[in-house]
């Protein structure tokens, strides 16, 4: 028998096992085992949010490699039709053809969709679920209850905490990180209320993601665990990213959980000016929350008292890298104080003049005026309750470093 017969006798024969153990059902676990032995090679499958599915490796060191894309891993894409269901990494021990190599991670895709399927339609239904609470579809408390029944939450009419996490990027980020994120948001959460959803929000955060938890049958105390658990797992298992989490007050009703809802974004876009924020209770944003019903029922007025207020400093600061909206901020926590915002900043007086005059020049707000620093301070606390993250960046106002002027 030739050596090329040989190996295609043995690829078939280790094709044939792994398509049997697909198609007795055997599991996942037993598939990715019999494609360990097929290839000859250590592997580790991943889903799409990068939550290892099954491992076949010879040492708890070799799994950990796996895990960390160590020296000699290969990722192969795993792929039903044209959709992303994960991903598979080996690290071969001999030479491994890489037409056997697709072949397998065919199969182990097949595998993967099907046991994955009705998760992801759980999780297609309940987002549709929380998606109409959002939009205030439901009118009757029976009505919202029973189709929560349908999606498997039986506990909303014992009150309910929803959770707000936004994440963003502070480093290029893998593919799939949206899907991770919403799974350790989940698991952080479970591991204080059990039946907790959560799903991915469709909502534009400039590069980032936000995930909405619902917590049925959670007290504020519960909520306060939960939110500090879920902080600590995204922090844990995502690198990289800038994270907050705003939490509502119990909604004691069903039909109160759109105003929860809105109360716990309301908190994390609060939250994301304050870099030392983490988790904030909707109880705790002060005057903020007098802007709430403003947020939900009529957004268009806030969003135009933002554009005549705090705006135009945002542009100019996004034009040129100067900091008049961070100075703004700096000096009405100061009191006023010239000298202090320049202390707070680690700035010249006189900068701190001159970014003031600009101020005024660009939205007609004289901060030495009480009505101007009203106006000024709502115009800030608009931005927050929006969502608006100010640009960060070096102050380089003309009298410091030219700042950047755009291509014409």
């Amino acid at each position: 028998m030739s050596t090329r017969k040989a190996v295609a006798d043995l690829d078939l024969s280790a094709l044939e096992e792994i398509t049997a153990a697909v198609e007795s059902g055997a599991g996942l676990p037993t598939v990715v085992r019999s494609a360990a032995k097929a290839l000859a090679a250590s592997i580790v499958v991943l889903d799409r949010g990068g939550q290892a599915l099954a491992v076949a490796a010879r040492s708890p060191a070799d799994e950990r490699s796996l895990l960390a894309s160590g020296d000699g891993v290969e990722a192969v894409e795993l792929r039903v039709a044209d959709t992303p269901v994960g991903q598979m990494r080996l690290r071969s021990r001999g030479v491994t053809s890489p037409s056997l190599i697709r072949l397998v991670a065919t199969l182990v895709a097949s595998e993967v969709e099907r046991v994955r399927a009705p998760e992801r339609e759980s999780e297609e239904e309940s987002a549709a679920f929380l998606n109409q609470i959002l939009a205030h579809e439901f009118t009757s408390r029976e009505d919202l209850l029973e189709r929560a029944r349908g999606v498997g939450l039986r506990d909303l009419e014992r009150g309910t905490i929803v959770l707000v996490v936004h994440a963003r990027a502070q480093a290029p980020a893998q593919e799939g990180w949206r899907s991770r994120l919403r799974l350790l948001a989940a698991r952080g959460a479970r591991g204080v209320a059990p039946s907790a959803v959560a799903v991915l929000s469709d909502r534009d955060l400039s590069g980032g993601a936000e995930v909405i938890v619902l917590l049925p049958g959670a007290d504020e105390a519960a909520g306060r665990r939960a939110a500090d658990n879920v902080l600590r797992d995204v922090q844990a298992g995502l690198g990289g990213f800038a994270f907050v989490v705003g939490r509502s007050r119990p909604a004691d009703d069903p039909l109160a959980i759109a105003r929860a809802a809105d109360e716990a974004l309301l908190a994390a876009n609060v939250a994301e000016g304050d870099s030392d924020a983490g988790v904030l209770g909707f109880e705790e944003t002060g005057a903020y929350r007098l802007l709430l019903s403003t947020m939900s029922e009529n957004p268009a007025e806030l969003q135009r008292f933002f554009a005549e207020t705090v705006e135009p400093l945002l542009a100019y600061d996004e034009q040129y890298e100067t900091d008049l909206v961070a100075t703004v901020a700096a000096f009405l926590d100061a009191d006023g104080n010239v000298a202090a915002t320049a202390q707070r900043l680690f700035t010249h007086r006189h900068t701190i003049r001159y970014r003031l005059e600009r101020v005024r020049e660009l939205c007609g707000l004289d901060v030495g005026s009480s009505d101007g620093r009203e106006k000024l301070s709502l115009g800030l606390k608009a931005m927050r309750v929006l969502g608006i993250v100010r640009a960060s960046g070096p102050a380089s106002e003309p009298g410091a470093t030219g700042g950047r002027v755009p291509a014409r």
